[in-house]
């Protein structure tokens, strides 16, 4: 009986952190190239864990380096992130036209945000130029820049429940911060990585338009893959049951 209470107990502190997800973006995808005044387009899968939690969902236009990310624009603020979707605007002029943009996908009930891969905004004749930065902060050879619009008049806010506080910004429902895991990827744009949906520092930049902090309410437990949930779980029942 105290086997079957205990391990009962331990599958329902797993259960939620098994199950825990995220709107996974899928487009732009690494090489995208969307000239100005063209159709830039953004897809996502839905996030499967949740009918509620990605209901209301903002995307923003976003440049910096992977841990000082700079809010540009937000493109829109209200889709729906429980279902598979699209959207689609003109894109904007840029500058510089380089492969350092992407976008930051958030929603009022969720702490964690995530992100496209880096792609490349294009001068409405396909002009580009390379990225200002070759490697990020932290060595890794990802290519990166800060990016601006042109008509810094056009530019959108950061959604309402991403808050200001001293120069840095933290979504109005976090408690806490994660470093990113082991297993966390990086947004490039010469490969599939992606930004880590983790803590990360975003900056005001030179439009003068406010900016957002990630920030996260998961811990190291949640960081462990569900293998190592379940050996944990495991190990406990079968010491319960001795």
């Amino acid at each position: 009986m105290v086997a079957a209470q205990a391990l009962a107990a331990l599958l329902a502190i797993a259960s939620p952190l098994l199950v825990r997800a995220q709107v996974v973006p899928s487009e732009p995808s690494p090489g995208t190239v969307s000239n100005a005044g063209s159709t830039c387009r953004v897809t996502w899968q839905a996030d499967p864990a949740s009918k509620t939690d990605w209901k209301t969902m903002a995307i923003q236009l976003m440049s910096g380096d992977n841990l000082e990310m700079a809010h540009i624009t937000t493109i829109t603020s209200n889709q729906d992130g429980t279902k598979d979707g699209a959207f689609e605007y003109k894109c904007p002029e840029v500058t510089p036209n380089s492969a350092i943009y992407f976008y930051q996908f958030s929603s009022p009930a969720v702490p964690d945000h995530t992100w496209t891969t880096r792609f490349t905004i294009a001068s409405d004749s396909g002009a580009t130029t390379p990225p200002a930065n070759a490697v990020q902060p932290d060595g890794d050879k990802v290519p990166w820049g800060v990016g601006n619009l042109v008509d810094a008049s056009t530019a959108v806010a950061p959604p309402p429940w991403v808050t200001t506080d001293g120069g840095s910004s933290t979504s109005s429902n976090s408690t806490s911060s994660a470093k990113p895991s082991s297993t966390s990827s990086l947004a490039s744009s010469t490969s599939s990585k992606m930004v880590p949906v983790s803590s990360a520092k975003a900056l005001v930049n030179s439009t003068g338009t406010s900016s957002a902090t990630d920030s996260s309410t998961t811990n190291a437990a949640l960081n462990l893959s569900p293998k190592l949930w379940f050996g944990a779980v495991g190990a406990f029942a079968f010491a319960a049951l001795l």
